[in-house]
């Protein structure tokens, strides 16, 4: 829309006037996309996020545990009075890999497991050691770490395995951040596989993401060997995956 305004000579200028996007107003038209208003309140809401940001970063600093694990902070009191080690063991390297020294509140605090395990005068408990089977030092070392710090370096074999053992001691948000992970990396190499490693998990947003791109490609996936010999040792997780495969073949059909 067209506005005239008149100058001091009386000649008409001409204005576009256009409806603001944030309170429907109209508005003499600017650079902004809204009146001049709703641009000062958008831009003092954007100051005040800024600033809550910055608050909440100082607070997440300021509540962050340094990790014993940690090279650059030998000297900080976090790796002084450690009172529980954890041991792994894995097929490989048997028990011989360094003993993770960690803090009882610290486990307490973030697994359930740990919690019961270390209140209830268990063998951990009274020795103040933890045998961790079935995982390498590496695995435990940066679980332990991420206890600590939320923090956690992933390819996608640290990733599977740190979800094996966040289930194992029901820590949940690293489950989560570790699922997020390897859904992101799910292709038509490594789809199957995906599914099959999420049933056993119960990892639920992989296993949707798995199944929908094998049902998306069921022509050229089950002609791979890793779908043959998901037939061959567990034949009901194949019974799920055409039952999927039909039920979409059902929908594509009632949508045409």
């Amino acid at each position: 829309m067209m506005s005239a305004r008149r100058d001091r000579a009386g000649t008409p200028r001409y204005s576009a006037s256009m409806r603001c996007i944030s309170c429907r107003e109209v508005y003499e038209a600017c650079d902004a996309g809204t009146c001049k208003e709703c641009y000062e309140e958008a831009s003092e809401t954007e100051e005040e996020l800024k600033r809550e940001i910055e608050d909440l970063k100082s607070k997440v600093a300021f509540l962050r545990i340094c990790s014993p694990l940690d090279p650059h902070n030998r000297s900080s009191p976090s790796s002084s009075f450690t009172d529980i080690v954890l041991e792994a063991s894995d097929d490989d390297c048997g028990t011989g890999a360094p003993a993770v020294r960690a803090h009882k509140a610290i486990l307490i605090s973030k697994s359930p497991v740990f919690k019961a395990m270390l209140e209830n005068e268990m063998e951990e408990s009274r020795s103040g050691t933890i045998k961790i089977s079935d995982v390498s030092y590496d695995v435990l070392r940066s679980f332990v770490h991420y206890l600590y710090t939320a923090e956690v370096f992933l390819d996608e074999q640290m990733a599977c395995e740190l979800l094996v053992l966040a289930e194992k001691y029901q820590v949940k948000h690293l489950k989560a951040f570790c699922e997020k992970f390897i859904t992101s990396k799910v292709n038509n190499d490594n789809a199957v596989m995906s599914f099959a490693f999420a049933h056993r998990h119960n990892a639920k947003n992989l296993l949707e993401a798995a199944l929908s791109l094998i049902t998306d490609n069921m022509d050229t996936l089950t002609e791979r060997d890793e779908y043959k010999e998901l037939v061959e040792t567990d034949p009901r997780l194949v019974v799920e995956i055409y039952e999927a495969y039909l039920a979409k073949q059902v929908n594509t059909a009632a949508k045409d």
